[in-house]
């Protein structure tokens, strides 16, 4: 499967382990995050470069690509 460069609710989940619902609570606030800095975001997905970052992945990933 391709990378993309944003992540939809259902990934999120998957990759934290917990429930869609909450899963859209942490898009939301991501996206807000964003929002608050200037980009421009999209309901229900978020930046996978910022979701690893702020889910503490950033490092490992960098490394690995």
């Amino acid at each position: 499967m391709e990378k993309r460069s944003f992540m939809r609710v259902d990934e999120v989940a998957a990759e934290l382990g917990v429930s869609k619902s909450y899963a859209y609570k942490i898009v939301q606030r991501l996206n807000a995050e964003l929002k608050a800095k200037g980009y421009l975001t999209i309901s229900g997905r978020v930046s996978r470069q910022y979701f690893l970052e702020k889910a503490c992945y950033g490092e490992k990933e960098r490394k690995e690509s």
